[in-house]
């Protein structure tokens, strides 16, 4: 009873050994060593992602740069640029204030004197301006130069109209160009000078330095009245402003900017000063579209008429 107990484990151990290396045959076929398994992973590092840890979304911006600037996070400083010319200033140096009435009242009355009293300081100031302006432009002479002027600022208007551009860059500064040009594409200008109604005569003088006192800038206001025809065409034919059969008497006050420390530098047209008394512009005549009557599309638009 014994041995037949033996025999019958022993077969039985027998049949597990056949089965496991049976299975152990079965993976090295489905399986063999070098292939990669069915499912693979593989770690791949994307891009650094930069989030906002939840204590500074509740702070206020300042609190915000304190605190990270405290954990060492440098922050770039902010310029701001601006385009600088040194061959010209961007605004008008103590811009001459032109008296109402062009100065016509009467020194008895109490404007009249307070008019007569600003011009003796204004004319002081010129006065000193046109010492250093003097210095470095000795062929400068206030007699001499308002006439020089009015041929700048016709051969300027001329450049305007005819869009020299190459031109007028050399008649006019870097500040006073966009303000000639804007607004003029796809429109017809027409003007010429008539005659000068007074002579023109120089009324302001000032002359300053920017950056450091080596550079200076000199500029002249000239007073001008003359006789002009201006007349301005939209990209249609249509007269837009002016006309160009009825001349008009027109009183401006232009400054003339030149930078002293260049040896080949020009006087060039800088801007105009309008005074406050000055009558309102004629209002500009636009040519729009009007939209026609909405048509069905069985209808023909004579039919509507």
């Amino acid at each position: 009873m014994a041995a037949a107990m033996k025999a019958g484990l022993g077969r039985l151990g027998l049949g597990r050994l056949g089965l496991r290396v049976c299975w152990q045959t079965m993976e090295s076929v489905l399986c063999p060593a070098g292939a990669a398994p069915a499912c693979l992973v593989v770690p791949v590092r994307t891009k650094k992602r930069y989030f906002v840890p939840e204590w500074a979304r509740e702070l206020s911006p300042e609190e915000k740069e304190k605190r990270l600037r405290s954990s060492g996070t440098v922050f770039p400083e902010e310029h701001i640029e601006r385009t600088f010319y040194l061959a010209c200033t961007a605004d008008i140096i103590d811009p001459y204030v032109p008296p109402e009435g062009d100065a016509r009242l009467t020194s008895l009355s109490k404007d009249g004197l307070k008019q007569k009293m600003e011009k003796l300081k204004q004319t002081a100031a010129s006065q000193l301006a046109l010492r250093k302006v003097k210095d470095h432009d000795p062929d400068f002479s206030t007699k001499t130069f308002p006439q020089k002027a009015q041929e700048i600022f016709i051969e300027a208007h001329n450049c305007l109209a005819n869009f020299n551009k190459q031109k007028l860059h050399s008649l006019v500064t870097e500040r006073c160009y966009p303000e000639m040009v804007r607004g003029n594409r796809y429109k017809t200008i027409r003007w010429s000078f008539v005659e000068s109604l007074e002579p023109p005569r120089v009324v302001h003088i000032r002359c300053d330095s920017f950056v450091n006192r080596g550079n200076l800038y000199g500029q002249v206001t000239v007073r001008m009245h003359t006789r002009q025809i201006l007349a301005i065409y939209d990209r249609f034919g249509r007269l837009m402003y002016g006309g160009e059969q009825v001349p008009k008497d027109v009183l401006e006050y232009v400054v003339f900017e030149r930078y002293l420390v260049n040896p080949y530098g020009t006087w060039r047209m800088h801007g105009k000063i309008v005074p406050e008394w000055a009558p309102p512009k004629e209002p500009i005549v636009k040519t729009v579209m009007i939209p026609g009557p909405t048509l069905d599309p069985s209808q023909e638009y004579e039919e509507i008429k």
